[in-house]
């Protein structure tokens, strides 16, 4: 069956990025036996999308056939991601943890994404999620322990991006986790485990 996947990097570090090496497992497991699969990478690393501004924001509320040829470049990055996303059949994503939330660069590419009329709609007087039939993996990584213990509380990653998603109608969303990478006791294992659950998971 032909799919086409969406990877999108956000980590600094390159080859040696934990979210990076996660999310290249849970490709190897998806793209296993089918070669009818196209993989697209998105390094927001190296080509990040702008941040919003108020020429954008009001690019976003004015009428399509009102647009200037000022406000239609704005926009331009949002429709390519927003055509990019919804070509998609699956979503891969690397989520190194930054201050107990997500790379700014993951943050400007769901401001792009997230759009009245193109990704949601309140047509019908409450929000209604238009990218569905989508599956969305995430890759997080971070020194600490966050999936349990004293530091639960301090992860703002996972729960935000499967809120955001969720609100644009990708609602089946799997994290896999490396962490601990940071801590002595843990760090040598931390990988090993991580994509021991990729290869353990019933994809």
């Amino acid at each position: 069956m032909s799919q086409k996947i969406l990877r999108i990097i956000t980590s600094t570090n390159g080859e040696n990025s934990f979210s990076n090496q996660l999310s290249n497992a849970v490709i190897e497991k998806l793209t296993a036996g089918n070669s009818n699969t196209e993989v697209q990478t998105l390094d927001l690393t190296q080509t990040p999308l702008p941040y919003l501004t108020n020429s954008h924001i009001s690019a976003v509320y004015t009428p399509a056939e009102a647009h200037t040829p000022e406000q239609e470049a704005v926009l331009k990055h949002s429709d390519d991601a927003i055509k990019t996303l919804l070509e998609s059949d699956i979503i891969v994503i690397g989520v190194p943890l930054y201050n107990f939330g997500i790379p700014a660069v993951l943050k400007g590419w769901i401001d792009q994404i997230a759009r009245a009329g193109k990704t949601f709609s309140y047509a019908d007087g409450s929000p209604k999620g238009l990218v569905t039939n989508k599956k969305v993996y995430l890759s997080i990584a971070s020194g600490a322990i966050f999936s349990e213990g004293p530091y639960k509380s301090y992860d703002f990653s996972e729960s935000y991006l499967r809120t955001v998603f969720g609100f644009l109608g990708m609602t089946d969303v799997t994290t896999f986790r490396v962490e601990g990478t940071a801590i002595p006791d843990f760090a040598a294992n931390a990988l090993p485990k991580a994509l021991s659950s990729v290869e353990e998971f019933a994809f």
